[in-house]
């Protein structure tokens, strides 16, 4: 019988298993960036830059579509602040603006003004006054109703409904609450000391500002109570369970945990509250007109007054960029507080 040479069958391909090493098992990250075969993921580190990446085309739209933010920023942001800047370097009236470059004249001018002078330090203490009032009540009003959450949503809203108000609208009700001629406080002061003359507060140059800080904080403090009990709504029930199983009271855990949790939402609640008093102008317009004399000329309505009544757009432009310098200085320190605190 002849024998024939067998060739041996070809070998069969093999399934990678794990047996045969981890050359063949497909290249995994841990979290440390290390594949599990051992070698660097250079490549799919590769990939995924070159993945994260825009194409033009993408890039095109992409710019296409955030255009319209980018050019509503400008005309509503840039352009104002240009136009501010360049009439307080120059002499413009109302009806003719630019009409020569005068450099710093008109901040000396400002600056040197006692009007001017007056009107910063006296917005700053009404700013400062208003917004540490709102908070303090805006926070006891939070922490109230958040304590009898049962008083329901109609409660709430009630609270709410002078932050709805228009400004004008309030200074005219104030305005009826403090005349002198049977206005509420006049009526309440007659009934419960007879004989006693008669208080025109807006018209007294002590208390006028007062009267309009009263009508400020009656408008704007449920905007901090707004703030405050959402931030208290946010806290973490079962850090206070857990507080109350290790005994702790009411006063203790409203201490040393509530508080710390909401202390950021509270200074930035002052903060916005400190940026809104620095604009008053609706109310000091409506209630005194910036009088008596000009015990309630704050910034804004200075700014209204030369730009309007003057005519003087340059001078109004430096007092609008010396009010948002102080606003900044003074801004600042209260930022870096809720920042630290957020951090915390």
């Amino acid at each position: 019988m002849n024998s024939r040479t067998l060739s041996p069958p070809p070998p069969a391909t093999a399934t990678p298993t794990a047996e045969q090493g981890p050359a063949l098992l497909p290249e995994l990250e841990t979290d440390a960036g290390e594949s599990v075969s051992g070698r660097p993921p250079v490549a799919r580190n590769r990939n995924r830059r070159r993945s994260g990446r825009l194409r033009p085309s993408a890039r095109f739209y992409h710019r296409l579509f955030i255009s319209p933010s980018v050019l509503v920023l400008l005309v509503l942001a840039a352009y104002p602040l240009a136009f501010i800047a360049s009439a307080a370097l120059t002499r413009s009236s109302l009806g003719n603006p630019f009409q020569e470059f005068v450099g710093g004249a008109n901040f000396q001018t400002a600056l040197g003004s006692d009007a001017v002078q007056h009107s910063l330090l006296l917005g700053t203490g009404y700013a400062f006054g208003v917004a540490a009032v709102s908070t303090v009540l805006g926070t006891v009003t939070a922490v109230a109703l958040w304590r009898t959450l049962r008083t329901g949503p109609f409660v709430r809203t009630v609270l709410l409904l002078p932050m709805i108000v228009p400004p004008v609208v309030v200074g005219i009700l104030f305005s009826f609450i403090f005349s002198p001629s049977g206005g509420l406080l006049d009526t309440l002061i007659r009934r419960f000391t007879p004989g006693s003359g008669t208080y025109a507060i807006l018209s007294d140059t002590t208390w006028a500002i007062f009267g309009v800080g009263l009508a400020d904080v009656w408008e704007w403090t449920p905007l901090v109570v707004l703030l405050v009990f959402t931030a208290l709504l946010g806290q973490d029930k079962e850090i206070l369970e857990a507080a109350q199983l290790d005994g702790a009271n009411t006063f203790q855990s409203f201490r040393h945990i509530t508080v710390p949790s909401v202390a950021a939402t509270i200074v930035a609640a002052f903060l916005i509250r400190l940026i809104l008093a620095f604009k008053v102008f609706d109310l000091v317009h409506v209630m005194t007109s910036g009088g008596p004399g000009s015990s309630t000329q704050v910034p804004a309505y200075l700014i209204w007054r030369s730009a309007l009544q003057n005519f003087d757009v340059g001078i109004a432009a430096t007092i609008t960029l010396l009010l948002a310098v102080v606003v900044t200085v003074v801004t600042i320190p209260v930022f870096l507080v809720m920042k630290r605190l957020r951090d915390d």
